[in-house]
């Protein structure tokens, strides 16, 4: 598969986990050429409805067209052929999208046969999803950065695509926070700071608050390391650890902490990884919306990371319906996961297929007042191609390493409570086997959680003694909702 140019990135490097890697062609002129002419018509299209090749565009194809010329005659006639899943194909998805009904990060976008007929609908169909799907935040290997810590890592290739892939989901989250479920990338500079902020946040230095460098050293006590391949589970630890860390800091300096969310990460025993349903408990949410808010009892904006393991060699097919229509939830910010040893940004799914961003295109760490990789906190111009892709690939639903982890944002206690409702229902649908399970307390005879400082005003009735700030408790005794 050829992904589309224009996202000012240097060209993929082979990885041989990688699924849809593009081929390279034989011939590089005759290549470049058709991904030019690709490009320019492509512009014309879909230039109105939302601007995704931002790199290398030829002028011509950004002159304004006529109603009665023969370019907008042809514009017209492509329009409509966009629909089709030979066009698909063409824009350089994995496997073309059928007429089912598309579901991305919590939104539905319906392209029924009737739709497929007619342009107008097809773009507030097909055009409406390529226009979210590449405003979503892409972040891949790297190569070129500074030296991870004390080793001499100057690159993540082949080792890092869960670390990507966490950042992706992460970064979504921020997005959703600071800019709402609706933000699409504006076609038009200057960029928002709140937009560019995010992505300075996950620049590949020391520097950015959620780099790689830091999430690295945040999960060392988890088996973190440079150059070896980490799980879902440890990978969601390391956030928590991260997001600890980098509040305390913010505090100790100007008093205020740039993760502007609390961190829920949901686990049913010691470890998470023994077996068992996660839990997500009501009140332990609370508890750490009210330390978020520094013992406030209001409810605050929180992020929940839910690690899971759903069989052993392979995914257990009873849980693949649960898995879709987790998707289905407004809260939802995907899924890390992929094939066994290759992690991916789960971020939808279409009848049997699960749509993802892929982390394993490498890209030339750069850092510049043009084009960058990594971008500067005020820089408003910046070229922010290289963070976002307009090639969807997809992935067979029972393909799917059995270790993932699913991710919900919840904006406040309503969302929180929809949410509780949704995933209530879901454990209903599940024959006794839940992905996880939802409660709203622990019998008052156990303790569950611990942080030294937390007094939890307003909240008196939660048993706060022996968690770690995450939610993580031992086997307990619950009362199922």
């Amino acid at each position: 598969m050829t992904s589309l140019p224009g996202r000012g990135v240097s060209p993929s490097s082979s990885d041989p986990l990688c699924e849809g890697n593009a081929a390279p062609s034989s011939s590089s002129s005759s290549g470049q050429d058709l991904k030019q002419w690709k490009n320019s018509i492509l512009s014309c299209v879909f230039s109105s409805p939302f601007s995704i090749f931002e790199a290398h565009q030829d002028s011509s194809a950004n002159r304004s067209l006529k109603p009665h010329s023969g370019s907008y005659a042809w514009s017209r006639f492509l329009r409509r052929i966009a629909c089709t899943s030979s066009m698909w194909r063409f824009l350089g998805a994995s496997k073309a999208l059928t007429s089912s009904d598309v579901w991305f990060l919590g939104k539905c976008y319906k392209l029924s046969s009737e739709e497929l007929s007619n342009s107008s609908d097809c773009e507030s169909g097909n055009a409406a999803f390529l226009e979210d799907f590449s405003s979503r935040i892409w972040i891949t290997y790297r190569k070129g950065f500074d030296a991870i810590s004390d080793s001499k890592y100057t690159s993540d290739v082949n080792w890092g695509c869960m670390v990507r892939s966490s950042q992706m989901l992460v970064a979504q989250a921020l997005i959703f926070h600071h800019l709402g479920r609706s933000w699409r990338k504006p076609s038009q500079k200057p960029y928002s700071p709140e937009y560019i902020g995010i992505l300075h946040m996950f620049g590949d230095s020391e520097a950015c608050a959620f780099s790689i460098h830091n999430l690295l050293q945040a999960g060392k006590s988890y088996g973190l390391a440079a150059g070896s391949w980490v799980g879902p589970y440890a990978m969601c630890r390391a956030w928590q650890t991260l997001v600890r860390t980098n509040r305390e800091h913010h505090e100790a300096v100007d008093g205020n902490g740039n993760f502007p969310m609390a961190l829920y990460v949901v686990s049913g025993d010691e470890d998470g990884e023994r077996g068992g349903a996660p839990v997500v408990c009501i009140d332990v949410a609370a508890q750490l919306c009210c330390d978020f808010n520094k013992n406030q009892s209001t409810w605050s904006p929180i992020l929940l990371l839910v690690p899971l393991v759903l069989g052993l060699d392979k995914l257990n097919p009873r849980y693949i319906p649960l898995l879709k229509e987790t998707l289905t939830f407004p809260q939802s910010l995907g899924i890390l996961g992929g094939k066994p040893g290759t992690s991916t940004y789960i971020a939808g799914v279409q009848d049997d297929r699960a749509l993802y961003l892929d982390p394993h295109e490498v890209q030339l760490w750069v850092l510049s007042t043009s084009q960058a990789v990594d971008i500067a906190a005020d820089n408003l111009e910046a070229d922010t191609s290289s963070y976002h892709c307009s090639t969807v690939r997809d992935l067979a639903l029972d393909l799917i390493d059995p270790s993932l982890a699913i991710g919900f944002y919840c904006r406040d206690k309503d969302d929180f409570d929809d949410f509780c409702s949704r995933a209530s229902e879901l454990v209903d649908k599940a024959n006794g086997a839940p992905l996880f399970t939802v409660v709203q307390s622990v019998q008052p005879s156990k303790q569950m959680y611990n942080e030294e400082s937390s007094s939890g005003d307003g909240m008196d009735s939660i048993n706060v003694e022996g968690l770690d700030g995450s939610g993580e408790t031992g086997e307990e005794e619950w009362e199922i909702l």
